[in-house]
């Protein structure tokens, strides 16, 4: 208790010196603070202008000004008519973009692309992420108001249809078409992370719960040729599935199920279920039911595998402030800690629940049980 009541009073003392106007000009001025100040002050000012980064962002995307630069370094005169904007509007998205290193100067009045424009071109999940994010941004416009009336009502609730739907099998082909292109767009960068973590080619069976077009079970299938592949989802979402998996020549090896996960039966006799990217689309309550699902239909001694952005840790910042708001807008689910979904799988029947790295924790973390 006592160092408690000292951690209590160090830390008020701290919130009243970094508060004190005189102690940042003295701080910004003194050598041994001046580099610490000045990066905090930085921080802050980018968390005030990350909505503009982002909308430059988008504006080199919208315009193809990146993808005009693949081709090779240019002037603002050249890119010109090619973005459909002025010279002096080109170069105003030209420096602002090369601010953010997404271009940069190659010298004789030319650019060309930036290390994190590079990298954006190679990835094309990040690239239907942002082209996305405009209706996030529209939900997000008031978000005192979004917190005011806890989520829901918004854009993105209308975009993921299941999260709110009273009979999700009900759903048609153009319902879940946007965000089941999106999830497998976006899958690819995910899988990676996950089947790096994990070998999955030490199981027989693996059971891909709400498996969206089967782009996880695509890339499982390349890594373990002999592992056989069950997908579950709602039936306008598995017949995308199907199309996706018979062009990939995969169509022998996997058996489809279409249904409403909470409702329907699950195929069983899977000695390894997954759920990528789905535990934090849903509240706790719809969390123990999938759990409980998942553990009846598993295989004696299987492993259960979920896979996505957890809050807390040195990654909070995508699990507690980006999916905190997004799932709040979606009107659905919450970013859970490790510690949190081992509670959870543990209640549900699971034993031994551990973390495997991955190589980008903000793409996605990795908890393993034991059925």
């Amino acid at each position: 208790m006592v160092l408690f009541f000292k951690k209590e009073q160090i830390l008020a003392w701290r919130d009243r010196t970094l508060s004190d106007p005189r102690f940042q000009r003295w701080a910004t001025q003194f050598p041994l603070t001046r580099f610490v100040a000045r990066r905090r002050a930085r921080a802050l000012f980018d968390i005030a202008a990350g909505f503009v980064y982002t909308q430059v962002l988008v504006a080199c995307m919208r315009t193809g000004l990146i993808a005009k630069l693949r081709e090779g370094p240019a002037s603002v005169e050249s890119l010109a008519p090619l973005l459909g904007l002025s010279v002096a509007a080109t170069e105003r998205l030209v420096r602002a973009a090369a601010a953010l290193k997404l271009v940069e100067s190659r010298g004789a009045e030319r650019w060309g692309l930036g290390t994190l424009g590079a990298a954006l071109l190679g990835n094309a999940g990040v690239q239907a992420m942002i082209a996305h994010h405009a209706v996030l941004y529209e939900d997000l416009r008031d978000p005192v108001a979004l917190l005011e009336r806890d989520g829901g009502g918004t854009g993105l609730a209308g975009y993921w249809p299941y999260a709110r739907a009273a009979a999700p099998s009900a759903l048609r082909a153009e319902d879940v078409a946007a965000y089941s292109a999106l999830m497998a767009a976006s899958n690819g960068m995910v899988a990676d992370q996950v089947l790096g973590a994990y070998p999955v080619r030490r199981h027989r069976r693996l059971l891909d719960v709400g498996g969206g077009e089967g782009a996880f079970l695509t890339a499982a299938a390349a890594r373990a040729p002999d592992l056989q592949l069950m997908l579950l989802d709602l039936p306008a979402v598995v017949e995308r599935a199907r199309a996706r998996l018979g062009e990939a020549g995969l169509l022998g090896r996997a058996t489809l199920a279409g249904g409403d996960f909470f409702a329907d039966p699950w195929p069983a006799g899977a000695d390894l279920i997954t759920f990528v990217r789905v535990i934090h689309d849903h509240d706790d309550e719809a969390v123990m039911r999938l759990l409980r699902a998942a553990r009846a239909a598993i295989a004696s001694g299987g492993t259960l595998l979920i896979a996505e952005p957890m809050a807390g840790g040195g990654e909070a910042a995508i699990g507690d402030a980006y999916f905190g708001f997004y799932l709040l807008a979606m009107g659905s689910g919450r970013a859970r800690t490790p510690e949190q979904l081992m509670k959870m799988v543990t209640e549900a029947g699971f034993s031994a629940p551990r973390l495997v790295p991955t190589a980008a924790p903000m793409l996605a973390r990795v908890l393993l049980a034991r059925g």
